[in-house]
């Protein structure tokens, strides 16, 4: 992975995966914490999005339960994933 400062070269800008803004290399630091819990919510969200799918199409499929139920589940997992990527806001680098 490339990181390269802000206040660098434009070459090395345009190479680097990740640009710091300021010219703090504790930035890095902050940068992998935001990174692992990006992925942290992004496992969280698959689980929830597979949760409800897995569960409430099949039964609505089977008859077991209103389509309309399944249409409002999936709405929720909608909402949950959105939720929860905007507690990401919430997350403390430092």
């Amino acid at each position: 992975m490339g990181i390269a400062i802000g206040s660098g070269t434009d070459i090395a800008i345009e190479a680097s995966d990740v640009t710091l803004v300021r010219g703090e290399l504790t930035s890095v630091v902050e940068a992998i914490r935001l990174s692992r819990a990006t992925f942290r919510v992004i496992r969280q969200n698959l689980f929830w999005a597979f949760f409800y799918n897995v569960v409430m199409i099949p039964l609505a499929i089977a008859g077991w339960m209103h389509p309309v139920l399944a249409e409002i589940a999936m709405a929720t997992s909608s909402v949950t994933v959105v939720a929860n990527a905007n507690l990401l806001r919430r997350t403390q680098l430092r």
